[in-house]
């Protein structure tokens, strides 16, 4: 484990292992015990049992099936959640579940809260809409981990955004190189980009399209990302006084996400060549202006 105490004293306040999941329960047990004595420390787990997922391109299921390629089943994300919650239970821990892709962990994290276990979690764009069914169509961009899953997963992802069950709304923002996508599924890695569309993507999806409403949308994307996160001068009603974290956002605003139009230097977005509604226009971060009529200063 690295050392909890200095890294909390020096303002931090999220541990992960990004992509990797901590498999070893004890090791994650010592992980919630200092997140119980440390206050707004947070354990957040990419949930995917390892010896389960090794080797596994997309999500196992028929599309993996009809395309020769070994499966990442959705097991895999339950069995890691399912043990991190008992843990957190023990611990009284904080736990978070990054990139959240099925709807056995979105069971098991409702019952957690429903039971006042400290556990928070975030799903992204990409797992609230795509399917394995689009992974044909996006080629390696559709290549990610956890992997889009199934109809069913999506739905009740979906259904989570506006019970309470999930907290935030967040990228897994992973760019990639052009040559190290244009490969096939299994030699690609995992990941796509995401900074620069999500607000678009659903604003268009749940917004513009009358399922959800402003205030939700600005509860998922920004002042619960900051709770969770434990970020004081981020996601804050506008004061006088108060750190400037600002996004403009303009809801009129008609794009088509291509090469040209996006700041990133990669290309690996499902999102490119489809018609969105509302865009970010300015961000002032720190009281400065980074992001200027769309374009990065």
């Amino acid at each position: 484990l690295v050392d909890f105490d200095s890294l909390y004293a020096a303002g931090v306040r999220i541990f992960t292992d990004d992509g990797t999941v901590v498999d070893d329960a004890g090791l994650m047990r010592e992980a919630l015990l200092a997140s119980a004595r440390l206050p707004g420390c947070v354990i957040s787990q990419h949930a995917e049992e390892s010896g389960m997922v090794d080797g596994g391109v997309i999500n196992e299921g028929v599309v993996s099936a009809r395309l020769g390629l070994k499966g990442r089943p959705r097991e895999a994300e339950a069995v890691i959640v399912d043990r991190d919650i008992q843990l957190a239970a023990e611990t009284n821990g904080r736990y978070h579940v990054l990139h959240m892709s099925t709807s056995l962990a979105a069971d098991l994290v409702r019952e957690a809260k429903a039971s006042g276990i400290r556990v928070t979690a975030e799903v992204t764009p990409q797992h609230l809409i795509l399917t394995e069914e689009d992974v044909e169509r996006l080629g390696t961009s559709g290549k990610m981990n956890p992997p889009l899953r199934t109809d069913t997963d999506v739905e009740a992802l979906r259904a989570c955004i506006f019970d309470g069950t999930v907290d935030a709304i967040a990228t897994d923002h992973a760019p990639h190189s052009r040559e190290s996508k244009d490969v096939s599924l299994s030699a690609a890695p995992p990941g796509m980009l995401g900074v620069e569309t999500m607000a678009s993507v659903i604003w268009t999806e749940f917004v513009a399209a009358g399922l959800m409403t402003l205030d939700r949308f600005v509860a998922l994307l920004s002042t619960q990302p900051a709770n969770v996160a434990g970020l004081v001068s981020q996601g804050q009603q506008l004061e006088v006084g108060k750190t400037a974290n600002i996004a403009v956002f303009d809801p009129q605003d008609e794009w088509t996400p291509d090469q040209s139009s996006l700041q990133s230097k990669s290309a690996n977005n499902p999102w490119i060549g489809k018609r969105l509604v509302g865009r970010v226009r300015h961000t002032i971060c720190r009281g400065q202006l980074v992001v200027a009529d769309r374009a990065l200063l």
